[in-house]
């Protein structure tokens, strides 16, 4: 059987070394693109078996027609989510399969790595004491222990989030669609979490049901000096709103590790440019916001399971004519789903 040829598209060097050393028996052929997967670039993965995509990569209905029509039969994303896939029009058409568990470890810990950095505001001591300046005016925080943290999402990561929380003697209280059966989690209504939760933390798949969860609207029955943190999609977040809570008091502290206008922006230096983000730039000035770049993932374990799964995806697709890790339109808007498919799906 000749090797499968899979077009990489969004690839960084972090990819190609994980990748890499995952096929070292040379399984598949791999073309590693530094462009992300469009209308414009498809064309590029002609000639191949397999599209493997990332977050910002672009799978819209002209993007599989396209596809469809050079003959890709798969379309592997390697990460979790996959919001960025028109999932039901690419029923019939082309399989997709993704990364359901990479390591919830790496973004749940990353997610308090962000709540600790700012109540603690260990961000502006390391810049003070790189200056010599010791003084810590400016530098008060508050106890995490005994306060109330409010989770949204209670899947793989969202578990181990609140099992931290937990950790540091917070009170949790959770809301979930489906909620878990038997995990000895206090599950509340959206708006009993908006109003009772100090720290607000974000855990779930972005779906058409709660683009924008947090608006204007909800975060009036918030609590004055709430932290909110969001390590899952961007677009949960009305980031026009957001910047106005925070102008007016009311949003104690935002820790941002995605951002919904991020596509053009994140995972590439800007470093000597002007970005045209006004909503963006705004959020980074405030003293208050830490914006990281949508790295939460980013660990050697992430990585490898990201690597090993993708490829042991593809390979269990193309010798079984079916994966566990399919993603079927029919579940696509649940908030949590973890169906694992046993069969095609069309």
């Amino acid at each position: 059987m000749d090797k499968i040829k899979i077009a990489f598209f969004d690839s960084k060097d972090y990819d190609k070394e994980s990748f890499v050393n995952s096929n070292v028996n040379d399984e598949y052929e791999i073309t590693f693109l530094e462009t992300r997967l469009s209308k414009d670039t498809c064309k590029l993965a002609e000639g191949n078996d397999v599209v493997c995509v990332f977050v910002n990569d672009d799978v819209n209905k002209a993007v599989i027609d396209k596809l469809y029509n050079m003959g890709i039969k798969l379309i592997a994303l390697r990460c979790a989510g996959y919001n960025n896939v028109d999932v039901e029009y690419a029923y019939g058409k082309i399989h997709v399969v993704r990364v359901p568990a990479y390591s919830p470890y790496a973004v749940a810990e990353h997610a308090m790595a962000l709540l600790l950095t700012s109540i603690r505001r260990i961000h502006k001591a390391y810049i003070r004491t790189r200056d010599f300046n010791f003084s810590l005016n400016g530098l008060t925080g508050f106890d995490l222990h005994g306060k109330t943290v409010g989770v949204v999402g209670t899947g793989k990561i969202g578990r181990i989030f609140i099992d931290i929380c937990r950790g540091f003697g917070m009170q949790v209280i959770a809301y979930d669609k489906y909620p878990a059966v038997d995990a000895g989690i206090e599950y509340v209504t959206l708006d009993e979490l908006w109003e009772r939760s100090d720290v607000i933390s974000l855990h779930c798949p972005l779906t058409d049901e709660n683009l924008h969860m947090i608006n204007s609207e909800s975060m009036a029955k918030m609590k004055k000096g709430v932290v909110i943190i969001n390590t899952s999609r961007g677009a949960l977040i009305d980031s026009e709103a957001l910047v106005e809570g925070i102008k007016a008091r009311h949003i104690g502290a935002a820790c941002l590790d995605v951002y919904e206008e991020e596509s053009n922006i994140f995972f590439h230096d800007y470093s000597n440019h002007i970005v045209n983000d006004d909503t963006l730039a705004r959020l980074i000035s405030m003293p208050n916001v830490i914006v990281t770049s949508h790295q939460a993932f980013l660990t050697k374990e992430a990585l490898t399971n990201i690597a090993d799964t993708t490829l042991e995806n593809i390979r269990e697709f193309f010798e079984k004519d079916t994966c566990k890790n399919e993603v079927c339109y029919k579940c696509a808007n649940l908030s949590n789903c973890d169906q694992a498919h046993d069969k095609k799906c069309f």
